[in-house]
């Protein structure tokens, strides 16, 4: 099993719309090194659903429930197919992330625009701590 951040502006798709369609693909990634992620994920792998823009936090819990896959509408992009788990107790702001030493080395830190992170079990377990309410596994 591995952990993943999904980065999602919520303008264009929000963490409520991923609740409210309870599962969907999750495509658009062009960025060679964030398709490289996409395409090894498995099924069971968990996610934190991040927001971008404005937010710049951890807001939700999502499970990977397809291996990555060949985007149907570009071989060369991969997609996974995504379900919704729950919203995070409290939301886990970018200014947080970075002012733990723990995250030092986390993608969202060091590659900021990678919109596909991968996250340690540490890393993941600190970040379900700070989510109050998550559970780590």
């Amino acid at each position: 099993m591995a952990y993943w951040i999904l980065k999602t502006d919520p303008d264009t798709y929000a963490l409520a719309d991923l609740a409210r369609e309870r599962r969907t693909r999750w495509d658009g990634v062009a960025n060679p090194v964030a398709v490289r992620h996409l395409r090894s994920m498995r099924a069971g792998d968990h996610a934190f659903i991040y927001h971008t823009g404005d937010e710049k936090a951890i807001v939700g819990l999502a499970r990977i429930v397809s291996d990555g896959y060949d985007d149907p509408n570009d071989p060369r992009l991969a997609v996974v197919d995504v379900q919704f788990e729950r919203e995070v107790g409290t939301p886990v702001t970018l200014a947080t992330i970075k002012a733990d030493p723990a995250f030092k080395d986390l993608g969202l830190v060091r590659q900021g625009r990678l919109s596909v992170v991968p996250a340690t079990p540490p890393q993941w377990e600190r970040l379900a701590a700070l989510s109050a309410g998550v559970p780590s596994k």
